[in-house]
C-alpha cells in the first residue's frame, strides 16, 4: 500500500527537497500552503514535482485547516517544517514567530491526536535552541539556552512535541537540525546572501556586500542531505530525538572566502574594527566610492543581531548510529554547487 505523507512548509527549502524524496520512495505526498506570498511554489517548480504533489490551503495558526489536512490527506507521517524560520525577523516578529513556530506545533499535534493518534511526527527542531552553548559539542543531552525569538520559539515546539510522546504515546521525534543549505535557500540568510553577492559581484551588478558578524561558526550541512534523516527518525520503531549535523564548524568568514574562491575572486574584508566600524558608517552615503575593480565584504553593525550565538558544532553519533545516517555533501561541495547555481541564475536572468 502507498504510503502518504503531509509535509507543513512545503514550499520553503526542506519542504521541497523532502517531497521530492518521498515521492521517490513512491509516497503519495501532500504539502499545507499558506497563501502568503504572490508566487510560494517557485522551489517545487524547481524541482520540477509541483504536479506531483497535492496541496492543501491551511496555516497553522489555524487549528480547523490543519484537523482538514490531516482528515483528507490520511496521513500516516506528518513532518513540520512550517515555520518563521529566519532568526533575523524573530525580533521583529517575536509574537508572529511564536504563534506559527511555537504554538502552531500544539495545533498540528492536537490534529494528530484527535484524527489519528498512530500517526507518526516529526517536528524540525533546531540547533538554535543550543544557543549559548554549555557544551562546545551539542548533542541530544546538551542543556538548550536559546538566544533569539524564534530559538525560544523552537524550543516550545521541541519540548511540546516531547510532551505529548510521553503523555499520550503518540510516535512524535525530534530532529535537532544544524545549518543546512542549498541553491533553494532563501536569500534572507547569511550562506545564500554571501553566494548570490558572489554572483552579483562576478557579473558587475554590485561591488559590496554587507554583512554582520562573520567571526560566528556554523556546522553546515546540505539541505538534501538532512531531509533523508527526516525520513529515517520516522522509520523507527521508537520516537526518539536526534541531532542532524556534520560535526565540523567553520567560521562565516571562511566561508564567505570559499564562496569568492570558487568565483575565481579575492576579496577584502573591511569594517573588522569599532574604528573602522565608525568610519564606515559615517561615510555610507553616495559621496562613498570604492576604487574600480575593488571586490569588498564590509562588516556592517546593522547586521548584528541583539544577542549572538557563537559556535554551534554538532555531535551527530546517535543519527550516525542509530538512523546509519551520514551526510554526503562536505562544505567544499556544497559552496561548489550553491555558487554554480547562484551565477547560472544570474546569467538567466541577465
Amino acid at each position: 500500500m502507498t504510503k502518504k505523507a503531509l509535509i507543513t512548509g512545503i514550499t520553503g527549502q526542506d519542504g521541497a527537497y523532502l517531497a521530492q524524496f518521498l515521492l521517490a520512495k513512491n509516497y503519495q505526498v501532500y504539502g499545507l500552503v499558506a497563501r502568503r506570498t504572490s508566487d510560494s511554489l517557485w522551489r517545487l517548480r524547481e524541482l520540477n514535482i509541483e504536479s506531483d504533489v497535492k496541496l492543501f490551503n491551511g496555516d497553522m495558526m489555524d487549528p480547523a485547516s490543519l484537523v482538514r489536512a490531516m482528515e483528507e490527506s490520511e496521513a500516516s507521517e506528518v513532518y513540520n517544517l512550517a515555520a518563521q524560520s529566519f532568526v533575523g525577523t524573530s525580533w521583529q516578529q517575536p509574537s508572529l514567530t511564536g504563534q506559527v513556530t511555537a504554538l502552531g506545533v500544539t495545533h498540528l499535534l492536537e490534529a494528530i491526536r484527535i484524527i489519528n493518534p498512530k500517526t507518526k511526527f516529526y517536528q524540525a527542531s533546531s540547533s538554535e535552541i543550543f544557543g549559548l552553548i554549555q557544551a562546545e559539542r551539542q548533542n541530544e543531552k546538551t542543556p538548550f539556552y536559546p538566544r533569539s525569538p524564534y530559538g525560544v520559539a523552537k524550543l516550545y515546539g521541541h519540548w511540546m512535541t516531547v510532551n505529548y510522546r510521553e503523555s499520550f504515546g503518540l510516535h512524535a521525534s525530534n530532529g535537532i537540525l544544524f545549518n543546512h543549505e542549498s541553491p533553494l535557500r532563501g536569500i534572507e540568510f547569511v550562506s545564500r546572501k554571501i553566494t548570490r553577492g558572489v554572483a552579483q559581484i562576478k557579473k558587475g551588478q554590485i561591488n559590496k556586500l554587507y554583512l554582520g558578524n562573520i567571526d560566528a561558526k556554523r556546522d553546515w550541512g546540505y539541505a538534501g542531505d538532512y531531509v533523508e534523516a527526516m525520513w529515517r527518525i520516522l522509520q523507527q520503531d521508537k520516537a526518539e530525538d536526534y541531532v542532524i549535523a556534520t560535526g565540523v564548524t567553520t567560521y562565516i568568514r571562511d566561508f564567505v572566502r570559499f564562496s569568492f574562491a570558487e568565483a575565481g575572486m579575492e576579496l577584502t574584508f573591511e569594517g573588522e574594527n569599532e574604528n573602522e566600524i565608525a568610519k564606515i558608517a559615517a561615510c555610507n552615503n553616495p559621496e562613498y566610492q570604492l576604487p574600480i575593480g575593488t571586490v569588498v565584504v564590509r562588516v556592517d553593525p546593522q547586521y548584528y543581531r541583539p544577542t549572538e550565538v557563537d559556535l554551534l558544532i554538532g555531535d551527530p553519533t546517535k543519527s550516525k548510529t542509530q538512523l546509519g545516517w551520514k551526510p554526503q555533501y562536505d562544505l567544499a561541495g556544497l559552496v561548489k554547487e550553491m555558487v554554480a547555481s547562484d551565477l547560472k541564475n544570474l546569467k538567466r536572468l541577465s
